[in-house]
């Protein structure tokens, strides 16, 4: 464990279907270097992971109501993937005025595996060069972004990683990134 985080304060935007090892991976991550993060989503409760598409994980608790949580009250945002979790986040006005909060005031966005679709539709990828999962890829391209075939890509304060395979090289990427603010 480390200071390089500590006083920092980290919103992990996700919902029902959330890939489980994308959401502790990272999250941990962050609190070992002394951060806190507060589990934001899109209503009260607790959400359901998922371990792959089908399988359910374990429930989270949710710390705050994306629609009552403002970009000021944040050091950066972090988006776990997951098929389900990415497709109900996409359309959630209130998350995609979150993200595009974020990406304006400049603090570091980091999205993972299909995560990457709220970027698409809070309309912050144009001109950006990104990775996700790869049926994400087209939407994407459609959508203005470049796209690259890496574990972890670093356009401006926006970071994105396609699977959990990349966790290690997410994970470090985003410590960095929320370290420099």
């Amino acid at each position: 464990m480390t200071d390089r985080l500590n006083g920092k304060r980290i919103a992990m935007l996700a919902t029902d279907g959330v890939e489980q090892v994308e959401l502790t991976a990272p999250r941990d991550a962050v609190l070992a270097h002394g951060a806190t993060v507060d589990l934001v989503s899109i209503a009260e409760g607790k959400i359901q992971a998922m371990n792959g598409d089908i399988e359910p994980a374990e429930t989270f608790a949710v710390d705050r109501v994306v629609g009552a949580v403002s970009v000021d009250d944040y050091d950066a945002l972090l988006m776990p993937g997951g098929t389900v979790n990415g497709d109900k986040l996409r359309v959630d006005d209130d998350a995609r005025y979150l993200v595009q909060a974020f990406v304006t005031a400049g603090k570091p966005v980091a999205a993972i595996c299909h995560a990457p679709w709220t970027l698409i539709d809070a309309g912050v990828v144009q001109g950006r060069t990104l990775t996700s999962f790869p049926s994400v890829w087209t939407d994407l391209r459609n959508a203005g972004a470049t796209v690259v075939d890496e574990e972890v890509a670093v356009d401006g304060n926006l970071i994105t990683s396609r699977n959990p395979d990349d966790l290690d090289a997410f994970c470090a990427a985003v410590v960095d990134a929320v370290e420099r603010g």
